[in-house]
């Protein structure tokens, strides 16, 4: 992705916090992306780099899973190093979140925090409630009515916005 002049001094406050707090503090992250394992190559990771683009810090399973890691043990580090949890809600996680997969145990420990963020994509709030009323709670972003590289600007911003952990 490349910035106009003026769009990158908008970016590049973001992208130099994000530098600075993974030197200092590698294992940490200004976003933990929860999604579903079918999502994984596809609308994760699009999400994923365009958060990134946008100067956040993410926790991504596809990145940061090192080979031959155990998994859980793997994402509950990077639950805890997160300050934010992203949930991307499509088709396939509402599926994994009614057949108790590993996205619904992220969500469980995502929804005991107040730092959820549920974004959208190809579902309705209605959907989510159906089968997460606690997530559908939140307040979230569709890509309904913006685009998922709008959406991740967004975050981003927000995310850059917090104090510092």
């Amino acid at each position: 992705m490349s910035y106009t002049p003026t769009e990158w001094r908008t970016v590049e406050p973001f992208a130099k916090k994000a530098s600075e707090q993974a030197q200092e503090h590698p294992e940490r992250r200004d976003l933990f992306l929860c999604h579903a394992w079918d999502d994984r190559e596809g609308s994760a990771r699009e999400l994923h780099g365009h958060l990134k683009a946008n100067g956040a810090t993410v926790w991504f399973s596809e990145d940061d899973l090192p080979l031959g890691s155990l998994m859980i043990r793997e994402i509950d580090k990077g639950l805890r190093n997160s300050r934010v949890g992203i949930v991307l809600v499509t088709p396939a996680l509402l599926k994994s979140i009614e057949s108790e997969g590993v996205a619904e145990k992220e969500l469980a420990v995502l929804l005991s925090t107040r730092r959820v963020v549920p974004v959208l994509h190809g579902v309705s709030f209605g959907d989510l409630n159906n089968v997460s009323p606690m997530l559908a709670s939140h307040a979230g972003l569709s890509t309904k009515e913006s685009s998922l590289d709008n959406v991740a600007a967004k975050i981003a911003a927000a995310a850059a916005a917090l104090p510092a952990a």
